[in-house]
């Protein structure tokens, strides 16, 4: 029964589902590990969990500060379009590189460019920009939310497995502390 709940959720987009050990005896036997090598997995195994979270969460502070920018951007789309048929110039700062700002004068305008990465600039209407610029923010909240979920999916795992590592080595102290104890008493 155990067995089939372990399929269930085996993995989670690359990440292993780690198995919760009821009972320390019968793991050990069936995985054909002494105490120490099991010990040396799970410890093994805890690491690749901390390493996938970390890139997880980097991953995470790059699409938190993604969602700001292109958010930013639909603004300024935005703001183009409502003052192109007013007449009047749009007066905006914009950053040159670090640090360096000019101020431009925008006349009506009918399309934009915009910075897809990579040394890459296309220009587009401000209608397919506001589109692109809208798939893009959704696809990064949604990547974002798959994230958290992956996120939460691996500290669970994380959990289980210092839980598993605290079993084992307590059973292994419990089994030294039985075999000490039966000891002294043949001895006498």
């Amino acid at each position: 029964m155990a067995s089939s709940s372990s399929t269930v959720t085996a993995e989670r987009r690359g990440i292993p589902a780690a198995q919760f050990v009821e009972d320390v005896e019968t793991y050990l036997s069936q995985s054909g590990l002494d105490v120490n090598s099991a010990l040396s997995f799970l410890q093994e195994r805890l690491q690749q969990y901390k390493l996938v979270e970390m890139k997880l969460l980097a991953q995470q502070r790059d699409l938190q500060a993604k969602i700001p920018d292109i958010e930013k951007c639909l603004d300024v789309v935005a703001t183009l379009q409502a003052k192109k048929g007013a007449g009047e110039a749009l007066i905006a700062d914009f950053e040159v590189s670090e640090g360096i700002y000019s101020r431009a004068h925008i006349e009506d305008s009918e399309s934009v460019c915009l910075w897809l990465g990579a040394n890459v600039m296309l220009e587009y209407s401000c209608e397919e920009a506001t589109a692109l610029l809208q798939k893009n923010l959704e696809n990064a909240k949604a990547s974002l939310e798959v994230l958290i979920a992956d996120l939460q999916f691996l500290r669970d795992q994380v959990t289980i497995t210092q839980v598993t590592i605290a079993r084992v080595y307590n059973w292994d102290v419990h089994q030294r502390r039985i075999r000490q104890a039966a000891s002294p008493s043949k001895d006498s």
